[in-house]
Parts: C-alpha cells; sequence; structure tokens
C-alpha cells in the first residue's frame, strides 16, 4: 500500500458486532449485488475519510447492516466467491490509494 494507507482484515461471524469491531468514526460501506457501480477514480473518493468495507456471507447481509451503511457498492454484476471479492476489493483500495498519493491514472 502507499504511505499513510492501512488496510485490515477482520473476520466477524456475526453482524451484530459490527459496529463494535469497526474504528470509531469509519465511513460503512457494504457490498451488495444492488450497490452502486463506481469508476476507479470515483471509488478512490471514498477514501478521503478512514473506511470499513464489509463483505457478507454465502447468504448476504441483513436488511439492518444494510440500512447502516453509508454507501452500497457493487464489485460486479456477477456472483463472485467470497474470496474473489477480497481480492478484487484490495486491487481496488491499492488503485485507488495510488491515487489519492498523485500517482498517474492511465485511464483518464
Amino acid at each position: 500500500m502507499p504511505k499513510g494507507y492501512e488496510v485490515e482484515r477482520m473476520s466477524i461471524k456475526h453482524e451484530d458486532r459490527l459496529q463494535a469491531a469497526r474504528a470509531k468514526g469509519s465511513r460503512l460501506i457494504v457490498l451488495d449485488e444492488r450497490g452502486a457501480d463506481l469508476t476507479t477514480a470515483q471509488f478512490s473518493k471514498l477514501l478521503a475519510l478512514p473506511t470499513a468495507f464489509v463483505i457478507g456471507g454465502a447468504d448476504g447481509l441483513s436488511q439492518q447492516t444494510k440500512s447502516k451503511a453509508d454507501t452500497l457498492l457493487r464489485l460486479s454484476a456477477m456472483t463472485l466467491p467470497h474470496a474473489i471479492a477480497q481480492v478484487v476489493l484490495l486491487e481496488q483500495i491499492y488503485r485507488a490509494a495510488t491515487l489519492l498519493t498523485g500517482h498517474p491514472y492511465h485511464r483518464e
């Protein structure tokens, strides 16, 4: 990760423990198939504040958890295995962090 950015992976088995586990004041972004599609540049703006991303299990996340999210985000229109979703998300976090630290972006 570029200097100044840290990523911590946490595994939480029960959604009711999510609020206590995330950093105080962090933005909550829930990954959901009905979430917003963002470009990498748009996604990078989400990292302007400390952010907690939540990937649900095989059955997704409860409506209660989704309603607490600051943003619902979709990684793909296709169904992704949990492990692949983690890799795609981490790659996008890396790309966004490089954009925010001033690295040129070849898609603009």
